[in-house]
């Protein structure tokens, strides 16, 4: 088990996970190249020029943009940046539209039978679904920046003890430095 554990570099437990999830995506991939090899190909690298050529700058350039004209704040203790607070939504809701897109615009023709819903409801769906990460997602933010210390309060509180043992430690010498003077006479 130890040589395993060396060899491996984790336990048995995510050895078998990892077997069985490249099992299961073995078996999606030859079930979705049955018969649409070509098509499933063509997807697959188009996919991966669009995102590496279009999506990559486009998302890359907005988080810069983000960062660079709202700077974080800086009176707070622990520096929680909000960038996090909206880059974790808006990815949730920008792959949602990604996997849902055909639905979400109203190009269902070939899914209406699949799916037995109107085409009208999934904008909707998408919508509220995006604003209901976006409002937890803020409410959380908001929960963890009323709950930090503000670094004006850290800093007082950390001169404050500074100043504590400073004045300790003054005593001590000058208790020191008296002549005659032991703990048991008053001090």
């Amino acid at each position: 088990m130890t040589r395993l554990l060396r060899w491996y570099g984790a336990g048995p437990a995510h050895l078998l996970a990892m077997v069985v999830s490249f099992a299961v995506a073995a078996y999606a991939a030859v079930q979705l190249l049955t018969g649409r090899t070509l098509a499933v190909a063509l997807w697959f690298i188009g996919a991966a020029l669009l995102h590496d050529l279009v999506f990559l700058p486009l998302y890359s350039g907005a988080d810069l943009t983000a960062q660079t004209v709202l700077p974080p704040r800086k009176d707070r203790a622990p520096k929680r940046t909000w960038v996090n607070y909206v880059r974790v939504p808006v990815a949730l809701s920008c792959l949602l539209l990604l996997v849902w897109f055909p639905l979400i615009l109203r190009q269902a023709q070939p899914y209406h039978g699949d799916t037995a819903l109107s085409p009208d409801v999934y904008l909707t769906r998408w919508l509220v679904i995006t604003a209901v990460l976006l409002a937890a997602s803020a409410a959380l933010f908001a929960l963890r920046q009323l709950r930090a210390p503000t670094r004006h309060a850290v800093v007082l509180a950390s001169s404050a003890l500074g100043h504590l043992r400073y004045r300790a430690s003054q005593r001590r010498a000058r208790d020191q430095s008296r002549p005659g003077r032991s703990k048991r006479d008053g001090q």
